[in-house]
């Protein structure tokens, strides 16, 4: 039986399709370079992910220069934590990478920033296209790290107006330091959760009104005043932890 950190440590590789056992995948450049410098060798056991649901086990098989085939031996269907999403502001720009990456780990399902007014004063900022493709780049490392099965579905930044539109009804969440007490809510907490995080600074007398108009529930982290990635990481895993993800994963697992 292999133990559950031996599993964690298995070099583990993002698929963009779904995959099933008695298949031959194929990575790309990128996975192959990593398997050379992890010093993998044909017969190695690789771990496989997809992003949406599926976990899974092979043999490597090939290991070319621009590409790696892996021999899917095992895949298992995880169930989905339950529903957690973010809308986290525009800022700057590693600081949301790092957000990025720490929020994948926490299995969120959902990630939209939000451009607010203070937003547009902060140089370099993350934002367009090429930001969005490091986000997609931070989200798969992030995966491999940890072996999660879900990849949070990502939104291109919007408008506060548009992003409170297209919220998920359920619990909404601002962190705001002159709300009350998070512990108050933690046990009423139902899902979909929605957490709202504002920019530096903090937010304009309007946004927090929007925020309230639109049946969102203003809650303090504690005494500090928190950069907006610590908080936003703070409550997702504050939540997560409130609602359960089901601390032995293979518990969710269902073999195909």
């Amino acid at each position: 039986m292999v133990g559950a950190g031996a599993a964690m440590s298995l070099p583990t590789f993002v698929l963009d399709q779904p995959f099933a056992i008695g298949e031959t995948v194929t990575l790309g450049e990128e996975a192959a370079h990593h398997m050379r410098v992890r010093r993998l060798d044909v017969g190695a056991r690789v771990g496989l992910v997809d992003g949406a649901g599926r976990r899974g086990e092979g043999m490597l098989v090939t290991l070319a220069k621009r590409h790696a085939s892996v021999q899917v031996e095992s895949v298992a269907v995880v169930e989905a934590a339950p529903a957690v999403h973010l809308l986290l502001p525009v800022a700057d720009k590693d600081r949301m990478l790092l957000l990025a990456e720490k929020v994948t780990e926490l299995e969120v399902s959902s990630w939209r920033p939000v451009v607010f007014r203070r937003s547009r004063h902060v140089t370099p900022r993350g934002e367009g296209p090429t930001f969005h493709q490091k986000v997609a780049h931070r989200i798969e490392g992030a995966l491999e790290q940890s072996r999660g099965a879900w990849s949070p579905t990502v939104f291109p930044e919007a408008t506060l107006a548009n992003a409170l539109a297209a919220a998920p009804a359920g619990t909404r969440l601002l962190m705001d330091g002159e709300g009350i007490a998070f512990d108050q809510l933690l046990g009423s907490l139902r899902e979909p959760v929605v957490l709202a995080v504002g920019p530096e600074g903090g937010l304009e007398a309007d946004e927090i009104a929007a925020f309230e108009a639109a049946g969102f529930q203003r809650v303090a982290l504690g005494r500090s005043i928190l950069r907006f990635e610590t908080a936003a990481i703070a409550a997702v895993a504050t939540v997560r932890a409130a609602l359960g993800t089901r601390a032995d994963r293979s518990a969710d697992a269902t073999s195909i």
